[in-house]
């Protein structure tokens, strides 16, 4: 796990200044690899390459950047975890080192670009090919491990983190595409971020740049081509199958591992198989805001660690806690994204990292397995739909609503959001329903001057990913699930990187695993989600491995801040949130009126993300627009230096 950085001529010219950019873009990632760092710059100056590293795997020899004797170098962030096995497939007399980096660069020998189909984990990498001048950055399926890129001046230049790459654009500024995406989402499609000038290598992608030429391309597709074949105990078996062989190479490690635990289903089943491996000393990590149950899910925490008998450390979350780090939150995410949750996230990594510098977490088993209770709401509506349009029976429907209805009750905290759902366009096509039911963008109409944003239409790019070709029109509840797999779950685990790497700490996700997703993508909708039970094929399947508390929960609300009551009470957050909104700067900003944001404080609705919203947006201006001229310094200190 580690902090990538780059830089190369479209035109294979020197790159002036190509040592001291490398190193600023080394100190901005720093916090990423705490234990070493280094450079390599190519005889003629066109293109170098910067690492960080947290080493976790080959603590001796797996010093990065690495080359091979055909002048080909590569680094690399993240962990292939069946390095072994592709050892021994490419001939393990070849090795010099015991690192996965080092199988990146035989596999790539070996089969090209088509490597990136042989590689089981998670990773961004850049590879320099000498033979074909060319540079070839990659990112995971899933986008666990981040890239980003800009081109400037004929020089492209990529990074693990957008902070890195904010000394090499002309003018730091924000991208008015991505700021509609990000109102109406709080995460940006297709690419784009919040910075002008700055792109997302997307998942599944790779990037070249050959000849002068820069190209981007998929890779990897997830195919949700149902099959019905088999019945629901043959899916059962796989998926606990997979599930055991995906956690039994996660915990591939030269240094002890941990694991977030959450005491929801999915981070319970990861913490309970991997504490469950003896070999492995294990201990768990989780969080709690002593504010009521709503924000205190410890318990579950606990009868996990009870019941599988390893040790659980915990965090009481403060309002303090929140006043004191919140910048720094905001600083490590690049940009606001994915909502409330990147706060506690941040304060058990950090518990987390005194204790151990790997853990396993629980993400993705939502997205690919329908645990959002949106899912709910909206496959009730179109069931309904297609009874009165005499449709049921069509095969669109694979789960009715007789079965949703006895399940409605995990909607009880959700009314303000069925109101506003069920307000204006009623039945509308699936398409349009479900846009309504993730914008928030009607939600901010007052705080946003809309005219300012341009003519760009995020419905549009939503429908693109909903209506997509690689998934079968039949089923609805698929078409949800994968437009947040492809794009709420990389903003999740841009959170999931961030926040652990602040710390210096390497986070795994067991549930993205190539076999698994793939096999998951085929189960039908009616094994997924039986009777209208979310998760219900991991309830049943990996219930004998789980305490009955956590299996049969019917609450969980995914660690929500308890922003409102603080806001509502005099205090230090209510203090903290005035001073911000109230500044000068905040009130002189185009787009956003925080005097407006100001005039709604404290009368939100409690699990709402209204202000949190705006508070972060004005944080990122804070840490980055405001500070511009900063990021430019850090190139003449270096020089200077």
């Amino acid at each position: 796990m580690c902090g990538i950085a780059g830089v190369v001529n479209l035109n294979l010219e020197k790159v002036p200044g190509l040592s001291r950019s490398l190193e600023v873009m080394n100190r901005l990632q720093q916090h990423r690899g705490p234990d070493g760092k280094g450079v390599w710059a190519h005889p003629n100056g066109m293109v170098g390459f910067a690492h960080r590293r947290l080493s976790v795997i080959d603590l001796e020899t797996g010093q990065q950047p690495m080359g091979d004797q055909h002048g080909n170098w590569v680094t690399y962030n993240g962990e292939i975890y069946n390095y072994l096995e592709l050892r021994d497939e490419l001939g393990a007399n070849l090795f010099r080192t015991h690192s996965d980096t080092e199988v990146i660069l035989h596999a790539y020998r070996k089969w090209g670009v088509e490597c990136l189909n042989q590689f089981r984990g998670m990773f961004a990498f850049a590879l320099w090919d000498e033979s074909r001048k060319s540079l070839i950055c990659a990112r995971d399926p899933f986008g666990i491990k981040p890239l980003y890129y800009t081109v400037n001046r004929g020089l492209l230049y990529f990074a693990s983190e957008a902070k890195a790459l904010l000394p090499f654009v002309p003018d730091i500024e924000t991208d008015l595409d991505g700021l509609k995406d990000y109102l109406t989402f709080q995460f940006c499609l297709g690419g784009k971020t919040l910075f002008k000038g700055i792109r997302e290598l997307l998942p599944a992608h790779l990037l070249t740049v050959r000849n002068g030429v820069v190209e981007t391309r998929r890779y990897w597709e997830v195919y949700y081509h149902l099959d019905f074949d088999h019945t629901a105990k043959y899916f059962e078996e796989k998926v606990r199958s997979l599930l055991e062989d995906s956690v039994a190479m996660h915990l591939r490690s030269d240094v002890p591992v941990g694991a977030y635990v959450s005491g929801g289903l999915d981070s319970s089943i990861v913490a309970s198989l991997a504490s469950g491996r003896k070999e492995h000393e294990f201990t768990g990590f989780t969080g709690k805001f002593s504010l009521g149950e709503a924000y205190d899910e410890s318990r579950y925490a606990r009868d996990l660690a009870s019941f599988k008998a390893f040790d659980l450390h915990e965090v009481d979350i403060t309002d303090h806690h929140f006043v004191r780090h919140i910048e720094q939150v905001m600083y490590h995410l690049d940009f606001p994204v994915a909502g409330p949750g990147s706060f506690p996230q941040f304060m058990v990594s950090q518990l987390a990292a005194r204790h151990r510098k790997v853990v396993l977490g629980g993400q993705g088993g939502d997205e690919i397995f329908g645990g959002y209770v949106r899912y709910l709401v909206a496959y009730f509506e179109q069931c309904i739909k297609s009874a009165i349009d005499g449709s049921m029976h069509s095969g669109n429907f694979i789960v009715t609503y007789e079965s949703i209805i006895p399940n409605l009750s995990a909607l009880r905290n959700y009314k303000p959001m069925l109101q506003q759902f069920w307000r204006e366009g009623l039945f509308e096509d699936a398409d349009r329903r479900y846009f309504r039911l993730v914008n928030r963008a009607s939600l901010h109409a007052d705080e946003v001057d809309w005219t300012l944003l341009g003519d760009y239409s995020p419905f549009e790019t939503f429908r693109s990913i909903f209506m997509g070709s690689n998934v079968q029109k039949e089923s609805y509840f698929d078409s949800m699930t994968h437009f947040d797999f492809k794009t709420l779950l990389p903003a999740l685990l841009h959170v999931e990187d961030r926040m652990s790497m602040a710390h210096g700490l390497e986070s795994r996700v067991p549930f993205l695993d190539r076999p698994l997703v793939e096999l998951a993508a085929t189960i039908p909708s009616n094994i997924k989600f039986k009777d209208g039970n979310m998760k219900h094929v991991l309830k049943s399947c990996m219930s004998p491995v789980l305490p009955e508390s956590i299996v049969n929960r019917t609450d969980k609300m995914g660690f929500p801040v308890p922003l409102q009551e603080w806001v509502t009470e005099k205090g230090k957050v209510r203090n903290f949130v005035i001073d911000i909104l109230s500044s000068q700067a905040a009130l002189s900003r185009p787009v956003i009126n925080n005097r407006r944001v100001l005039d709604g404080l404290g009368r939100e609705l409690k699990f709402g993300r209204k202000l949190w919203a705006f508070l972060c947006l004005e944080l990122w201006q804070r840490a980055f627009h405001d500070k511009a001229a900063e990021f430019k310094q850090l190139l003449m200190e270096e020089e200077r230096a």
